[in-house]
């Protein structure tokens, strides 16, 4: 048996020299190592050895194969680095080529976000941006929110501890403002604000959220729907019309929603304004006196008003998207088409 073994070494060293390719190699290991290979066979002869023998020969077959096995591995390896080398050759960048690689884009929310500052910017007013954790006295109690308010529910306001939380609406800023600021005063606030709605095609936990906020002299719903004519011709087009419909809001009296004339069928009826002509828009009105009061501003003498606008809302009414979802799903066969 010690002969036979040394035939098959000195065989497997002549066999494995003259490999050229990894299914070589693997040809090779099933011969030799398989179950039905050389050295299973030889494992099958010893029982034919004298009890002696049988020790030493199992040993001599058990180190002879981990040498070769050792072999077989070392020329394994050399093949898969050879491989590796052969691919980087054939894939190398010739970095002195042109570029074909596409040049990026902001983001739709973004280009609506610069788009509403600079409008903003152009009307006169002054552009703040609040922090997105703040405490429950800016987020409800100072805008006029009863304790009872659903809003305050832990299942609709995302609560770090009892003091702090993550902002509902950008308006909590507002209050910030309102404390190193005294009027005349024209702001606007934006970033995400958060709250606890289920994904759908008009609803996230997060999104972003505009609000404005103007405090003077003898100010009035009119003043409201000028600023709101004013603001739908900048941002949407000088056709744009605009509606008010009673609503109710705690910080705001009296409170209204604000439609404006659907942007793809201009007021004829469409399936995007549910062939009503309009499209909701916004929320606002006249700031209520418990708001400006609870700032230090007098009643009496300064009125505002204020509006709070889902900033996604705007972008899906000026792109024709239908399901918010998919400006989160970074898809580039969306985003290259807004620059």
């Amino acid at each position: 048996m010690e002969n036979k073994l040394k035939e098959i070494k000195q065989k497997f060293l002549d066999e494995i020299n003259k490999i050229s390719s990894l299914k070589e190699l693997e040809n090779i290991r099933i011969s030799y190592f398989g179950k039905s290979g050389r050295f299973s066979e030889l494992m099958k002869d010893l029982k034919n050895a004298s009890n002696e023998d049988k020790p030493k020969l199992g040993s001599l077959i058990n180190s002879s194969k981990q040498e070769l096995v050792a072999i077989l591995e070392d020329k394994i390896h050399y093949f898969e680095n050879l491989e590796i080398e052969n691919k980087l050759k054939e894939s190398k960048i010739d970095v002195t080529l042109p570029s074909n690689y596409q040049i990026g884009s902001k983001h739709p929310i973004t280009l609506i976000i610069d788009k509403i500052v600079k409008t903003f910017e152009e009307m006169g007013f002054s552009i703040y941006l609040g922090t997105e954790i703040d405490k429950n006295e800016y987020n409800f109690d100072n805008l006029n929110v009863p304790l009872d308010h659903p809003a305050r529910d832990s299942q609709d306001t995302f609560y770090i501890d009892d003091e702090y939380l993550l902002r509902s609406q950008t308006t909590t800023f507002q209050s910030h403002v309102l404390e190193n600021k005294k009027p005349p005063l024209k702001m606007i606030t934006f970033g995400k604000v958060y709250r606890g709605d289920e994904p759908d095609a008009t609803h996230m936990p997060i999104f972003h959220q505009l609000d404005v906020m103007c405090i003077d002299k003898d100010l009035s719903l009119a003043d409201l729907k000028g600023f709101l004519n004013n603001f739908a011709k900048k941002m949407f087009g000088e056709k744009t019309a605009v509606r008010m419909r009673p609503s109710f809001f705690p910080f705001t009296e009296p409170s209204v929603e604000v439609d404006l004339t659907c942007m793809k069928c201009g007021g004829k009826g469409c399936a995007m304004c549910k062939q009503s002509g309009w499209l909701e828009i916004l929320g606002g009105g006249m700031m209520h006196k418990n708001v400006l009061e609870k700032a230090g501003i007098d009643s009496s003498v300064y009125s505002g008003f204020a509006l709070g606008v889902g900033i996604e809302r705007i972008v899906m009414v000026l792109t024709g998207i239908s399901d918010l979802r998919i400006l989160y799903d970074n898809d580039i066969r969306l985003l290259s088409q807004y620059r």
